[in-house]
């Protein structure tokens, strides 16, 4: 796998939560509220803005109220600068993506998973030895870019990335995350959370061909109980996915609140790009910061 293709990790919660069981009905009422939150202290103004990895050039312009708040602020906020490549250990990456020596994915997930994962990504003519040496979290991520990929979506057109290019030079670029961290999420799941991950990565590969366009109208209509309604969705379907949004959501969401709070306690001001699934819901970072007492503003 080249390095550059690590770009494909960018993709990671927004994905992970929204291809199970997309479906969502955009809801406007009055004036259209765009993805996008402004959340103030006596001293500070951070904007927060629910990002799709993955987009179309058509998107773009983006409605002007979001690149006015970006004009506005000095520092712009990401959860992994995917632009640095310099603080990747490639060594680790190798380790966390690909099974050492003569270890095989075969040895780590069922005849049924093996042949399902080896029967998909050959629609795509990647080779079974390939296939049989990656990870299953790191197969269900690229299975999903590269289908993402094949219906004309493209990272290089993905909120985050558009905002780093404009930031670049221009304004100081900061990282709630890590991509290293974010890597480890995956790395870190046992082989039987990898699998489920896998299974379902396999199982809804087709409803995201069907719905992703309902996915994107839903961000421009700033429609959060879509979003919100496709990730309860998931927990009641299947309380195994629990453990794993605890680990990959809520647990991430508490801790990107504190670094939010953090910016809030400066002078400065921040324009702050997040997943879009993280700001949803009663775990949500924005319900966070306002249980919190500060004041926020859905734009």
């Amino acid at each position: 796998m080249r390095l550059k293709n690590i770009r494909i990790l960018s993709v990671f919660l927004i994905l992970f939560l929204l291809t199970f069981c997309i479906y969502t009905q955009s809801v406007i009422t009055g004036e259209q509220k765009d993805f996008l939150w402004k959340v103030q202290s006596k001293t500070s103004t951070v904007y927060v803005l629910g990002s799709i990895h993955f987009l179309k050039k058509d998107i773009y312009p983006l409605d002007k109220k979001i690149e006015n708040a970006f004009d506005r602020s000095n520092i712009l906020v990401v959860e992994a600068n995917i632009n640095d490549m310099n603080q990747i250990n490639v060594e680790k990456l190798m380790g966390g993506i690909l099974y050492p020596d003569n270890d095989t994915l075969e040895n780590h997930v069922s005849r049924e998973t093996y042949e399902l994962i080896k029967k998909e990504m050959g629609r795509f003519r990647i080779p079974p030895e390939l296939i049989n040496k990656q990870k299953p979290w790191i197969l269900a991520l690229t299975l999903t870019s590269l289908k993402l990929i094949e219906m004309g979506y493209d990272p290089n057109y993905g909120i985050d990335m558009h905002f780093l290019l404009k930031a670049e030079g221009k304004k100081k670029i900061s990282e709630l995350e890590s991509l290293d961290y974010q890597i480890n999420l995956f790395a870190d799941l046992s082989d039987k959370e990898q699998e489920l991950f896998l299974l379902y990565t396999l199982k809804e590969i087709n409803l995201l061909e069907q719905e992703i366009d309902k996915l994107v109208q839903a961000w421009i209509a700033g429609d959060t109980k879509g979003i919100e309604f496709i990730m309860n969705k998931d927990i009641e379907e299947d309380k195994n996915m629990e453990a794993i949004y605890e680990k990959f959501l809520y647990e991430r969401n508490r801790n990107m609140a504190l670094k939010i709070e953090d910016f809030l306690k400066t002078k400065d001001t921040y324009f702050v790009i997040v997943g879009a699934g993280h700001l949803v819901g009663k775990k949500g970072i924005i319900e966070i910061l306002r249980e919190k007492g500060y004041p926020v503003e859905q734009l």
